[in-house]
Order: C-alpha cells, then structure tokens, then sequence
C-alpha cells in the first residue's frame, strides 16, 4: 500500500512539474540556444580588437602596468564566458551554469570599461569607442541571460514548492493510513 502511494506521489510530482513547464514556466530550451549562440557571437567580435591592444606600450605614456594583467584577465574571460554558455546551451535547465554565465558576462562587462578607459587615453580614442560600441551590443544578451536566470530560479522555486506539497500531502495519507492488525503482535515476537 505504501509502496503505491508513494509511486501516486512521484507521478503527481513530475505531472505537476511538466505542467508548470508547460503552462510558460520559462522559454522554451530552443529559444533560449538561440539566445545563447548570439551571445557567444556579440562577445567574440570583442576578441580581435583586444588583440590590437599593446598595454605594454601605454606604459611609456604613464599607464600602469597593471592594464597589460587585465587585458589578459579579459581576454580569459570572454573564454571562460564563451565556454560557459555552450555549457548552458548544452542542459539550459541547469541552474549554475545560468548563474556562472551570468556572472562571467557582468566579470567581462567591468574588465571591459576599465580597458577601455586605458585604450582611450593611452592608445586611440576611437579604439575606444568600437570597444564601447561592441560592449553596448552585449547589454541586450546580459539582460536577457539575467531574464532568463530568474525565469529557472522561479521554476526551480515552484517545482521545490510542489514537491514539498506534495511530499506533506503523501506524509499525512500515510500517517491517517490504519494499520493491519496483528502486524504489531508480530514485531514484539520478533524481538524475544
């Protein structure tokens, strides 16, 4: 008897759950790898700017040397960042991988405006500006992983709450279930 209310509970656990999906939870997976794959796209163009950087030079114009460490630093970044969204393109329903892609855009996002600020008063100001221009581009991507992170949480949030209902609900069937006579007779038997 237990052993089916428990299988009843499964069941009404995942319909509920695919239910939830289904009735706009979050965007569906297709979308969402499109989404991704834009992404990806909009922060690689950054890349072959970066490489016409030569931080090393900005030094003799009184830069710090500490410009050349966040160049590389950025450049990391846009890697781990591009690496991140094809592992989120790859299972979109995990929810770290959408917070470290999250997190690694805003990490490129701030690198970025501090190398471009180096590249605008040490190397070329118009540089700069398609730098600037490029970063603008990524703002529509950030907002929409943002978007979509809160969309899983939430659906994360809701699928816990459901389970949570549920798990109460099969808890209290099995505590107002009567138990079989003679079943505790036995057990004290068993013990002597």
């Amino acid at each position: 008897m237990r052993s089916a209310a428990i299988r009843a509970a499964a069941l009404a656990i995942v319909y509920g759950a695919a239910a939830f999906a289904q009735s706009g939870g979050i965007r569906p997976e297709w979308e969402v790898r499109k989404q991704l794959s834009a992404l990806a796209d909009h922060v690689q163009r950054i890349s072959p700017l970066l490489a016409q950087l030569n931080p090393q030079d900005w030094v003799s114009h009184g830069a710090p040397a500490a410009y050349g460490d966040q160049l590389k630093r950025t450049r990391a970044e846009i890697d781990y960042l591009i690496g991140t969204t094809k592992e989120l393109s790859a299972r979109p329903e995990k929810l770290t991988a959408a917070l470290e892609a999250f997190l690694r855009m805003q990490s490129v996002e701030v690198l970025l405006r501090s190398v471009t600020a180096g590249v605008r008063k040490y190397q070329n100001p118009a540089a700069a500006d398609l730098l600037q221009s490029l970063i603008a581009d990524t703002a529509t991507d950030r907002d929409m992983l943002r978007d979509y992170l809160l969309e899983l949480a939430a659906d994360r949030e809701q699928q816990f709450k459901i389970v949570d209902q549920e798990a109460h609900r099969c808890r209290s069937a099995l505590v107002q279930q009567p138990r079989a006579a003679g079943k505790g007779v036995e057990r004290k038997e068993e013990h002597r």
